[in-house]
């Protein structure tokens, strides 16, 4: 009941005795609230956005029976309809739009992109040109006028070579820039319709052409196969789902509807005309890889940080294929034209390295480095040196190789210089150690990280310094020192405000006592901090 009053006003509240509150509970729910006209159509534009299209109809069909002859709401409905595939009922709407006002720019723009859809690009043409000279501000007419005038050159080549005749009803072109257009798409027609004529004849059907409809129909291929294959099964084909509808009739449909898509493809976009603009594309490439930008330095200094921004604020794909795509620029230059190459390509290798390790692929995080520390060692690049070896570090550590870990940080600690890295790799170190169980030397390592932390008056790693000896000393049995540096890190956890490791600290606390008595507590009550 709460739902359906949620729906009405309290005014209009049904009286719901025993007797019949079940019928008109039923009665309601049966026809559902009246609605406006306007209504209907904001709830179908809503759906539509939200890409369900076969409601969107719905709402948008609801509205129509209010209102029969509402344009525009003709127009959403159409445009639903191409989204499912339906052509023929998108351009039937279309149609139905343009009844009273053949000028209605928007039923023009959705008729052509109807007309499209079904492979009349010729049709679809004369419309977007007429769509534009109405509207010439639009810029989806001419984007249509373009992509529907290379449809035509590439499904059938160029027109230039028919001999036209100057017949039939030219009005709409008399006097405006649109005599073009009408040359072109009747010489288009003709060679079309030749083009057809011949591809009967030879008996050349886009469905034979195997390698073609692969190419063509991508992912979707396979499934054709798996349905071709259904068909062979006769017991399959035999039989009826619960509408009624056979099997055999939904397998051939969804079949013709694939041909009849590889079809459409294939006129849009022939396989010679991908072939054609890949070769176009790949020469662009390479022009732009050999013409470098008029200030090559300051071109990898804006791109290094635009790469370093996405993939700081989180945003790690895309700053892994800026990396990628400047790295394949930087290699085709020279060293005359990119002076420190070497070091651009180590920091480029850097930075696929880290966005690599963040999206878990280790294996070729680890590779990059491997590469940033090759490139630095060759150039004698220290700072570089440094990074790589702090990041093969990182990854080692991530995966659990603790000891190899260990290794390249050992080796990286001649190249170090602030205080705060110190305190970082010294603590580093010392985690590695404890996961060892060389706990001395954990102890040791997280003293030193300590004491560099002191030098630069740093609490955070003051305090992780601190929790790590407690832990080395807890391990060792040296509950009364354990305690100390617990107590320690408890005073700046609340100097930093850090709730989390407060509470656990304090949680730690309450052994204090058995620490002190030389009784070890279960260490499932201290590994909440831990």
């Amino acid at each position: 009941k709460q739902s359906v009053w949620l729906c009405w006003d309290a005014t209009q509240r049904p009286n719901l005795s025993p007797g019949n509150s079940t019928i008109v509970l039923r009665e309601m729910f049966r026809q559902g609230p009246k609605s406006t006209f306007s209504t209907y159509v904001a709830e179908g534009d809503q759906l539509f956005q939200k890409g369900e299209y076969v409601k969107a109809i719905e709402s948008f069909s609801t509205a129509l029976s209010v209102q029969p002859d509402d344009k525009n709401c003709l127009v959403a409905r159409s445009r639903c309809y191409l989204k499912l595939g339906d052509a023929e009922s998108a351009l039937k709407d279309a149609e139905t739009s343009l009844k009273d006002n053949k000028d209605f720019f928007k039923g023009l723009y959705q008729k052509a992109e109807a007309l499209y859809t079904m492979g009349d690009f010729e049709f679809a043409l004369v419309y977007y040109h007429r769509g534009n000279k109405l509207r010439p501000e639009l810029q989806e007419f001419r984007l249509g006028i373009q992509k529907a005038q290379e449809a035509i050159v590439n499904s059938v080549g160029s027109p230039s070579s028919v001999k036209l005749e100057n017949k039939g009803d030219l009005s709409f072109f008399h006097k405006s820039n649109g005599v073009s257009c009408n040359t072109y798409v009747f010489a288009c027609s003709k060679v079309r319709s030749k083009h057809k004529r011949e591809s009967k004849k030879h008996g050349q059907k886009m469905g034979k052409n195997e390698k073609t409809a692969k190419e063509l129909l991508g992912e979707l291929y396979s499934d054709r196969e798996y349905l071709e294959k259904l068909l062979q099964d006769e017991d399959l084909i035999k039989g009826k789902i619960r509408t009624g509808e056979r099997v055999q009739d939904l397998i051939v449909g969804c079949i013709s509807y694939l041909d009849t898509r590889t079809a459409f493809w294939q006129q849009q976009k022939p396989i010679y005309a991908r072939q054609r603009d890949r070769k176009l594309m790949q020469q662009q490439w390479n022009r732009h890889l050999h013409k470098p930008p008029s200030d090559p330095t300051r071109y990898v200094l804006d791109s290094l940080e635009e790469i370093d921004t996405a993939l700081s604020s989180g945003n790690t794909d895309s700053g892994l294929k800026k990396a990628r795509e400047l790295m394949k620029v930087v290699k085709e230059w020279s060293g005359e034209v990119l002076p420190n190459k070497r070091e651009v390509l180590g920091n480029l290798h850097s930075c696929i390295g880290n966005a690599l390790m963040d999206l878990g692929n280790m294996d070729k995080a680890l590779h990059h480095h491997e590469k940033d520390l090759e490139l630095a060692k060759k150039g004698n690049l220290m700072d570089s040196k440094s990074r790589a070896l702090d990041n093969i570090g990182r990854v080692y550590a991530r995966i659990g190789k603790f000891q190899q870990a260990i290794e390249v940080w050992e080796e990286k600690l001649p190249l170090v210089c602030g205080g705060l890295e110190k305190a970082w790799l010294f603590h580093e170190i010392g985690r590695c150690y404890l996961e060892l169980k060389r706990y001395s030397e954990a102890r040791d390592y997280g003293s030193r990280s300590l004491i560099a932390a002191d030098d630069i008056s740093d609490e955070k790693w003051q305090l992780n310094a601190s929790v790590l000896m407690a832990q080395a000393e807890l391990k060792l049995g040296n509950y009364k020192a354990c305690v100390l540096h617990f107590e320690g890190a408890l005073d700046r956890a609340k100097l930093l405000q850090d709730d989390s490791a407060s509470e656990a600290i304090q949680k730690v606390n309450t052994d204090i006592p058995i620490l002190l008595s030389h009784s070890l507590p279960h260490p499932s009550r201290l590994w909440p901090f831990l």
